[in-house]
């Protein structure tokens, strides 16, 4: 009988995506490997690999369809002497097909069938089903196949189940989701209030959704706390541009972001009862620093996480920073890339903010919201009055992990460290 192919998973938050593009047609031939199509989730484009040979059926759901629910089928796959369709077919829940789709006539309705077997990822034999390349990841990251659920074809375990395995971070106890809050205006009275004035309808897409449903989780659950201090920036200019000049061959080009990113990474490590992260009973308290990074894309931002951000050089952090902000522009982000992190940098200050609050990225404890470098008058410290380049920096923590005189200790050593940037490089 007909396998289906299912929508996979590619992050560990994945619930639904969208099928951009298919690179098969039916009746074309497949071995394991083989690019069939790419995946949009609300992060980034993924290309989906088949995870065994055969030819396809059907495909089930037309490109551009978005809303395509993780584990529905969407294409059939025939061995060798079969044909026909599969007997447990469901449609995509929630696709919306894209602008080409056909609509296909109602069939007869039919009696219910019998419940089909659940699937798994192990066969009558004991075997664990799995891809060669899935098996290989496994091997190399030490990752039991057993304890995963394949979304392949028949419940085979692929490349992209491996690699939200090691992306996913350890699992919080289980908590009753919060009920839904009705909004505050419906969609009714607000287009009611606006009936006479010209407007065009803009659809969510799938990243505007999971923006809005995070940080509106985030403002609702975590308990915000904010702290604010300046920073003077003379000594870090004058050290980035010397540096600069010795890294042009290298071509490395540290920016003051570079400087914060490291700082917030040794703030960290100094005030390690800040290094941690609230899990529903507990804290979660991590050994090294991992510092993710605001980048704005086309229609909302991605946050790429910078791991051991502490023990890398300025150097190295500017061209792993380069490298994800390019490849978070181009939606080419791994789960992997996107995943954990303690604290965030958001920097508005290239774009002339002075200074704003952040909403903290959950389950993170905070994140820090970095302005605009600019020329103010400063009483020295022998009374005198002189120009000098401020930094405004502020401070959001989660007050269940951090108090305001933890959270103090934590922006203290982060001021300390770009007042006396030296500190960075040794």
């Amino acid at each position: 009988m007909p396998t289906n192919i299912l929508m996979p998973a590619l992050s560990p938050t994945m619930e639904e995506g969208t099928l951009a593009r298919w690179h098969v047609a039916a009746g074309d031939r497949i071995e394991p490997g083989d690019v069939i199509a790419e995946i949009e989730t609300d992060k980034a484009t993924m290309e989906l690999e088949a995870a065994e040979e055969g030819t396809i059926g059907q495909l089930l759901v037309p490109e551009g369809s978005a809303g395509v629910r993780v584990n529905a089928p969407i294409a059939t796959l025939l061995q060798e002497g079969e044909s026909g369709q599969p007997e447990d077919i469901a449609p995509a829940s929630g696709a919306k097909a894209g602008p080409d789709a056909v609509e296909a006539p109602s069939p007869t309705p039919q009696p219910a069938p019998a419940p089909a077997p659940a699937r798994t990822n192990h066969s009558g034999e004991g075997r664990v089903l799995a891809s060669p390349l899935a098996r290989r990841i496994a091997a190399d990251k030490g990752i039991d196949l057993r304890s995963l659920t394949g979304s392949g074809p028949g419940g085979r375990i692929i490349k992209t189940d491996v690699e939200a395995a090691v992306a996913a971070p350890p699992p919080p106890p289980r908590e009753a989701p919060p009920s839904p809050q009705p909004p505050a205006v419906s969609e009714g009275t607000i287009k009611l209030q606006y009936a006479d004035r010209p407007l065009e309808e803009v659809p969510l897409d799938a990243m505007r959704r999971t923006i809005a449903a995070r940080l509106s989780e985030s403002k609702g659950t975590i308990p915000h706390f904010y702290l604010r201090r300046e920073v003077r920036l003379d000594d870090l200019l004058a050290l980035r541009e010397q540096l600069n000049g010795e890294l042009a061959e290298r071509n490395v080009k540290l920016s003051v972001n570079d400087f914060v990113i490291k700082a917030a990474a040794r703030a960290l490590q100094e005030v390690p009862d800040c290094n941690m992260i609230w899990a529903d009973d507990r804290m979660l308290r991590f050994q090294r620093s991992d510092i993710a990074v605001a980048v704005a894309i086309e229609g909302g931002l991605l946050t790429p996480v910078l791991r051991d951000a502490d023990v890398k050089s300025l150097s190295a952090l500017s061209l792993e920073m380069r490298d994800l902000a390019t490849r978070a522009r181009g939606r080419k982000l791994l789960p992997a890339d996107y995943t954990g992190g303690v604290l965030s940098v958001s920097n508005l200050g290239m774009m002339g903010i002075e200074n704003f609050d952040a909403i903290i990225n959950p389950p993170q404890s905070a994140i820090l919201a970095v302005g605009a470098a600019l020329r103010k008058p400063i009483v020295a410290a022998d009374g005198e009055i002189r120009a000098a380049t401020v930094m405004s920096l502020t401070l959001s923590v989660d007050h269940r992990v951090i108090d305001g005189a933890l959270g103090a200790r934590l922006l203290a050593a982060l001021v300390r460290n770009l007042e006396s940037p030296l500190l960075m490089l040794v």
